[in-house]
């Protein structure tokens, strides 16, 4: 009985993810827990299994594809099996088994679409195909689409620039609309492209020919493109203000040491000076006088929510790129039990399997780069949160004590607020609150 795939659904939030790669095409044999394909969402990787065996008969979706949640991805089923009824569901007509290249010298027969027709059909263009041909200038106007249904997909558009179909760029301004098309209704021909080209002035140049292997382009991934989005977003629109100040770390670091050497039976062992940051950050801003660190400012900087628990957010450096889990209600856990969440969530964040629903909500964020020898930086707030800490290594710094130098520990701590929701004054004494807390840290524990 053939049975369909869906796009799964991760998490509340997700409407939609991204096919990064199919792991099997049309045709091949499928066992119980085989790898069918990859897919993203804006925050987070995932790859899904089979859950029966059979033979791949029909897939719905292409590379690169943004496929709506619990659509039909394929159709596992006997060979022979009617999957007509699957298609139908989601409107799309099945993908070829297999890409095969084109090769550079050889052009293919070609189906000719207008540039124009295709840019504002985006039905008949796979997003990575659209992205592949503008930047590399690929004459739309002369692609042969292999897709199903006729839409043009990424290999279509790789074939475009080995044969040297590309399009200068007085053609590519001739099909943004600066002139008038002279084929039907307007539309733009190749020969409206042909002119362009040969009108555009050539370039002149005394430099030396760059060899072909000096450099290499590559798509940015979906994450990416979203975490640059943000920290654009969130640099344009607040007024952002970084405070550093330093404390002693003796105690912490004496506190850990105990942890590590007599913990083990109480299930201490494995807590970190970071672990012990957090807990410091998440009592400190449940203090009232804290609370426009523990806020969002929102409807356009005209209003302020505050939030009654601490929802912290821990930065996570993972292969992908940055991710923000969210340790909810930071502030009522115990130092053990935050410590095995943080560690939950930077295992799953690093695996690719966190639940995008934990990527959000966060009140305030922690981001520590003491690790990699970061002695101070202006971590950049995540909307629409209006404070972020940024947590730096160890050093060693001296002061006087009963006028006679001591050598101690200092850890750097960076504050970054958005001076729209507080001024400088509060955030100080929220810094100067965690400073008090972090070298008192087993009276913190005691209250």
């Amino acid at each position: 009985m053939a049975v369909p795939v869906i796009m799964p659904r991760q998490g509340n939030t997700v409407e939609s993810c991204i096919v990064t790669k199919w792991m099997k095409k049309p045709g091949d044999a499928v066992a119980v827990g085989d790898i069918l394909f990859s897919y993203e969402t804006d925050k987070a990787a995932f790859e899904e299994e089979s859950k029966v065996a059979g033979t791949l008969l029909v897939a719905f979706f292409q590379e690169g594809d943004d496929v709506p949640v619990l659509a039909n991805m394929c159709v596992i089923g006997e060979a022979g099996e009617d999957v007509s009824m699957f298609g139908a569901s989601i409107g799309a007509a099945p993908a070829p088994a297999a890409e095969a290249p084109v090769p550079a010298t050889q052009a293919a027969p070609m189906q000719t679409l207008d540039a124009a027709a295709i840019a504002h059909d985006l039905g008949k263009i796979s997003p990575r195909a659209k992205a592949l041909a503008e930047r590399t200038g690929a004459d739309l106007s002369q692609v042969a689409p292999t897709g199903p249904d006729g839409r043009v997909i990424a290999r279509d558009v790789q074939a475009l620039v080995e044969r040297g179909q590309v399009v200068t760029p007085a053609a590519r301004s001739l099909y943004a609309g600066g002139a008038q098309g002279t084929g039907l209704g307007g539309r733009v021909t190749l020969a409206d492209v042909s002119r362009a080209g040969e009108a555009a002035p050539v370039a002149q140049t005394t430099a030396p020919a760059v060899p072909a292997d000096d450099s290499y382009t590559e798509p940015m991934s979906n994450m990416r493109k979203v975490i640059a989005k943000s920290m654009s977003a969130s640099l344009a629109s607040m007024a952002q203000l970084t405070h550093n100040m330093h404390f002693d770390a003796t105690d912490i670091q004496a506190l850990r040491k105990s942890f590590k050497d007599r913990g083990e039976a109480l299930g201490l062992a494995s807590i970190t000076l970071n672990d012990i940051v957090l807990y410091a950050v998440a009592r400190t801003l449940a203090q009232p006088e804290h609370r426009a660190l523990n806020a969002h400012l929102e409807d356009d900087g005209k209003t302020m929510r505050y939030f009654r628990q601490v929802n912290l957010g821990v930065a996570i450096d993972t292969e992908r790129g940055l991710m923000v889990p969210t340790i909810f209600g930071a502030d009522k856990l115990s130092l053990a039990a935050l410590s095995a969440e943080a560690k939950h969530l930077a295992k799953a964040c690093q695996a690719g399997s966190i639940n995008p629903d934990l990527l959000t909500g966060g009140t305030f964020t922690v981001s520590n780069l003491g690790a990699l020898g970061v002695e101070s930086f202006t971590p950049v707030i995540n909307p629409p949160q209006t404070g972020i800490l940024g947590v730096c290594t160890i050093e060693t710094k001296v002061k006087l004590v009963n006028s006679q130098p001591v050598f101690y520990p200092a850890m750097n701590l960076s504050l970054t607020y958005d001076h729209r929701a507080l001024d400088g004054a509060p955030a100080s004494r929220f810094l100067k609150d965690l400073k008090h807390n972090l070298e008192n840290f087993t009276l913190l524990l005691a209250k």
